[in-house]
C-alpha cells in the first residue's frame, strides 16, 4: 500500500548499501541478492514492480566495473563517485517510472530525495564500515 510522499522524504538506502559493498565486499552481495531488496523494496514501497531492482542491478554493475577506481582512495573521492551514481540511478528511477506509468511526475521530488541520499552517505557509509568491521572480525 503506498504512502504518499514516502519516496520523496527517504533516501535511498539501499543503493547506499550496494554502492558500498560492491566496491568493499562485492563477494558479499551477489546480483540475486541486490534483485531480491530491490523486488522487496519495490513492493513495499508500493513502487511498479522490478524498476527498484533493475536500477540497483544497474548501479552494482556500474560500480562493479569502476571497483578498481575506488579502492584505497580518500572519502570525499568515494563520495563524488556516490554522488554521481546517485544522480544516474534516480533520473533512471524517475524516467522509468514515468514510462511505466505513462505520466510525467514532478521532477523536484526526485531530485529532493537525490540532495538526500547524497547527503546522508557520510553517516551512512561510517555505519556499514563499522559494520564490515565487526563482521571481518566476527570472521576472524
Amino acid at each position: 500500500m503506498p504512502v504518499p510522499g514516502y519516496a520523496a522524504l527517504t533516501p535511498a538506502f539501499t543503493l547506499m548499501a550496494v554502492y558500498h559493498w560492491t566496491i568493499y565486499r562485492p563477494d558479499l552481495l551477489p546480483p540475486i541478492g541486490v534483485f531480491a531488496v530491490g523486488l522487496a523494496q519495490d513492493l513495499l514501497a508500493g513502487a511498479p514492480v522490478g524498476i527498484g531492482a533493475l536500477v540497483l542491478l544497474l548501479a552494482r554493475a556500474a560500480v562493479l566495473r569502476g571497483r578498481r577506481y575506488f579502492i584505497n582512495r580518500t572519502f570525499p573521492f568515494v563520495w563524488t563517485g556516490f554522488t554521481l551514481l546517485s544522480a544516474v540511478a534516480m533520473l533512471t528511477l524517475w524516467a522509468l517510472h514515468c514510462l511505466v506509468q505513462l505520466t510525467f511526475f514532478d521532477l523536484r521530488s526526485t531530485m529532493f530525495r537525490t540532495v538526500l541520499t547524497i547527503a546522508i552517505f557520510p553517516v551512512a557509509s561510517f555505519a556499514l564500515g563499522r559494520t564490515q568491521r565487526a563482521l571481518i572480525g566476527a570472521a576472524g
